[in-house]
């Protein structure tokens, strides 16, 4: 997939080499969760610079993003993922090559609230972040058994699945670490058929997402836990999910991209 390729214009009207479906000649079909806003929107216009087909996501409830010509779906209502992956296929001609979950929500949640109200926050998030992620997941791994084609996963995760989050966020860094043994699991399973899976754990990142968390944690002195000094861009992690959708070679499959400045190193 990476090295093939035939020229074409994208929809910025530059020319550029159109990478080629995973095995048949066709334009390569990417549906990116999450792509209103944010590391979503980063990835989607770098997939389209690339001139692949991409279907966005969103929740429909956007604020500041781009939710035109995206699929509306709600994460936090059970059905949604199935009835984005319906639709996506239907925009894609039936034929999704790659799948990028990115979609996520990150809200805290005090140690000393309401057991009810601690619990419904840990249910929507690991339902947003992890349960989705797995549906969609489970449909594409499907999807590409029953047409016997490779396809590829590339998992928007967090720092957080590594070495935890604030107190308030244990529902978080619960839903990342498991979407990082979701993806490994993907990948050793089936590796054999063509179908490849890839991370990437994200540190803090400039998005109004993480500057909201930035703020109430203390604004620019967090930064010292950061050896480079800044957080990271969105455009940096799209350049990263971009290229283990479109360029990473098979045998990187299982593998699982750090990009903190150096706040965690394993």
């Amino acid at each position: 997939m990476p090295k093939h390729g035939v020229w074409g214009q994208c929809k910025r009207g530059a020319w550029c080499r159109v990478p080629i479906g995973l095995t048949d000649g066709r334009m390569t079909g990417i549906l990116v969760t999450g792509s209103s806003r944010g590391i979503g929107a980063a990835i989607r216009e770098q997939l389209e610079a690339r001139c692949v087909r991409v279907i966005g996501h969103s929740t429909g409830q956007s604020v500041g993003g781009r939710d035109e010509g995206e699929i509306a779906a709600d994460f936090s209502d059970p059905p949604a993922p199935s009835m984005l992956w319906d639709e996506a296929l239907r925009q894609a001609d039936g034929e999704i090559d790659v799948l990028v979950n990115n979609a996520g929500l990150f809200q805290g949640i005090p140690l000393d609230t309401s057991d009810i109200e601690w619990l419904d926050a840990w249910e929507e998030t690991l339902r947003i972040n992890l349960t989705s992620a797995a549906q969609l997941s489970r449909f594409a791994v499907r999807h590409w058994q029953e047409r016997g084609v490779s396809g590829r996963i590339v998992h928007i995760a967090s720092r957080a699945g590594h070495r935890g989050d604030s107190p308030a966020h244990w529902h978080y860094a619960a839903a990342k670490g498991g979407m990082l043994a979701l993806h490994k699991t993907i990948a050793r399973a089936y590796a054999g058929e063509g179908i490849y899976s890839f991370a990437v754990t994200p540190g803090f990142t400039d998005t109004s997402m993480a500057g909201d968390y930035l703020e109430s944690r203390g604004g620019p002195g967090l930064l010292k836990d950061i050896p480079l000094g800044r957080v990271a861009e969105p455009e940096e992690i799209a350049d990263i999910a971009v290229w283990c959708a479109l360029d990473a070679p098979p045998s990187m499959t299982g593998a699982t991209i750090d990009a903190n400045g150096a706040s965690y190193v394993r």
